[in-house]
């Protein structure tokens, strides 16, 4: 058993431990963290693969944006654990259906599928660049998937922020360019003011007659 093999058990050990945590754990702060780990773990697997983009991607967005906020929302929020698990032995039994269909899936594509095509004629895929291969699909074959799904987040973006934009009268707004535009001479205004005579002279009347 060489090096790579025991590590592929170790970190496959570690995921399995983990997702089963995130399942179990009773505190939901202690899920997200066990996730985070089958994160990390799924990526050194993949990195073992040879697949260091999905490595990489996964760790940057899940781990690095998903998982954080995750993590935010489920501290912020009162989450009434015993509440969220009723009915958890009553939906085990479809829960487990449909992950033996995912498994079944799964190995039907790895097993049959086609996607040791994607590396040139010749090459081993074992000796192919996976980033290689991808760049070369992405920018090919589905390039214009891509622009089509980058218009239709950009749309979704866009409405996104429109609909939760929402300007208020009672706000005051500063605009930088006006600022930086001000000259020395506007800042301080000197305005001119005759002096109130007869406020004094009527403030210092009762003090006489006393």
């Amino acid at each position: 058993m060489d090096t790579k093999t025991i590590l592929f058990l170790v970190f496959a050990a570690i995921l399995l431990a983990a997702a089963v945590r995130v399942i179990t754990a009773r505190n939901p702060v202690h899920a997200v963290l066990f996730l985070v780990l089958s994160f990390f773990s799924a990526a050194a697997l993949w990195m073992l693969a040879r697949a260091e983009f999905l490595a990489i991607a996964l760790v940057l967005v899940y781990v690095g944006a998903v998982m954080v906020l995750f993590l935010f929302v489920v501290m912020m929020l009162d989450i009434n654990v015993d509440r969220l698990r009723q009915g958890f032995w009553r939906h085990l039994p479809a829960a487990g259906f449909v992950a033996a269909l995912i498994v079944l899936q799964l190995w039907l594509v790895l097993s049959y599928g086609r996607w040791q095509t994607m590396t040139e004629p010749g090459r081993g895929i074992r000796e192919a660049n996976n980033i290689e291969a991808l760049g070369r699909l992405t920018f090919t074959e589905y390039v214009y998937p891509l622009q089509v799904a980058g218009v239709i987040l950009l749309v979704a973006i866009v409405a996104a922020i429109a609909l939760t934009l929402r300007r208020r009268k009672d706000t005051k707004y500063q605009d930088p360019s006006r600022q930086v535009k001000v000259k020395r001479e506007e800042r301080v205004r000197l305005v001119p003011m005759p002096p109130d005579l007869e406020g004094r002279q009527t403030a210092a009347a009762p003090a006489k007659k006393s």
